[in-house]
């Protein structure tokens, strides 16, 4: 599975670039990122050895358990996970550039809370559940606007964009209106705060292209690289 690492990701940049060009968008607009979840450290080496440098995981203890592995080579690490408060401590102990999946004002205040007691700021993406669906974490399409500009006034927090996951579903026209939904939420805080909240983290293999025709600015994929994924060596 190793050697197949990078024909997966060269196939992966090849399908982004297509898409960029069909939407008529530079495909440099858009960035891979890398979905580690129960990926091995030797074999997230493999992958960053290609030039991509944008990985993230879903669980604190997988972020903790790879640190020290992946420390010494140059990448940015993000996550994506659904994160519980009670998690906040531990997850700021190690290098994480970016946190995708704020999606509730209790988790955004004791973040705030910590990081104003360390003296650091953390680059934040609002987690909006835009297809309704019960399995998925996220605020409310509804609710989104009012919690971003709560996390706006909260100096230690910087909302760079929203993330969603699209609907579980073979429909594209329902996927398609997931993305188009984010990216009007974006418009509307933008026009809100006055200021640009750039990023949409949208898409993953199966749908990258509709997101990308929607506004993507980074596309999650993890199996279509790594293989499926293994949960018993975690």
């Amino acid at each position: 599975m190793e050697n197949n690492i990078p024909a997966n990701i060269a196939n992966i940049l090849h399908r982004i670039e297509t898409a960029a060009i069909h939407a008529q968008r530079q495909a440099n607009e858009i960035r891979l990122l890398m979905a580690t979840k129960t990926v091995s450290p030797d074999r997230i080496k493999i992958a960053l050895a290609t030039g991509q440098t944008l990985i993230a995981e879903n669980k604190v203890q997988e972020v903790k358990e790879k640190f020290e592995a992946l420390q010494a080579i140059p990448h940015e690490s993000h996550f994506i996970g659904h994160l519980q408060t009670n998690k906040i401590n531990e997850l700021l102990r190690y290098d994480i550039q970016c946190i995708h999946s704020m999606d509730r004002l209790d988790l955004a205040k004791k973040l705030q809370t910590r990081l104003e007691a360390q003296n650091k700021t953390m680059s934040v993406l609002i987690q909006v559940n835009t297809s309704g669906e019960e399995s998925k974490y996220g605020c409310s399409p509804q609710d989104t606007l009012s919690l971003i500009k709560e996390i706006h006034q909260m100096p230690s927090l910087q909302i760079k964009g929203l993330m969603t996951i699209g609907a579980n579903t073979q429909d594209e026209h329902t996927v398609r209106q997931c993305f188009q939904l984010l990216k009007s939420l974006q418009n509307q805080a933008q026009e809100m705060l006055g200021t640009a909240l750039p990023e949409l983290s949208m898409g993953m293999s199966g749908d990258l292209e509709l997101a990308i025709e929607e506004g993507a600015t980074i596309i999650r994929v993890g199996s279509a690289i790594f293989g499926q994924r293994s949960y018993t060596n975690v």
